[in-house]
């Protein structure tokens, strides 16, 4: 896959926001153009084969690695509460499609 200079990270079609986030539109612009905001949080595909989702603060996605290895971004919130509670939230919505613990998975499935 080409990645054009600047994206840090990919988001999901049917990207899961927070309550509190305002300015969808900014607030997605900066994280794919690696601007941190320290009071954005990420609900992030795993890094790692061990994990499902990773929670992230956006400063993190400032980092080198990020432009050449873009993120996947599923969920986007205003603190690591409400990022808990979208994880929450696509753990339930993964149990009620028959994906019990599975939300990986689950997410794929809805590509």
């Amino acid at each position: 896959m080409k990645i054009k200079k600047g994206s840090f990270c990919r988001f999901y079609k049917d990207l899961y926001w927070g309550n509190s986030v305002k300015n969808h539109a900014v607030v997605k612009w900066k994280l794919k153009m690696g601007a941190g905001q320290f009071g954005i949080y990420c609900v992030t595909e795993a890094l790692n084969d061990n994990d499902q989702l990773d929670i992230i603060n956006s400063a993190f996605l400032k980092q080198k690695y990020y432009r050449y290895n873009p993120v996947l971004v599923y969920g986007i919130a205003a603190s690591q509460s409400e990022a808990l509670e979208l994880v929450l939230r696509i753990s339930q919505e993964a149990s009620i499609a028959g994906f019990d613990g599975r939300l990986s998975e689950f997410l794929k499935s809805k590509k």
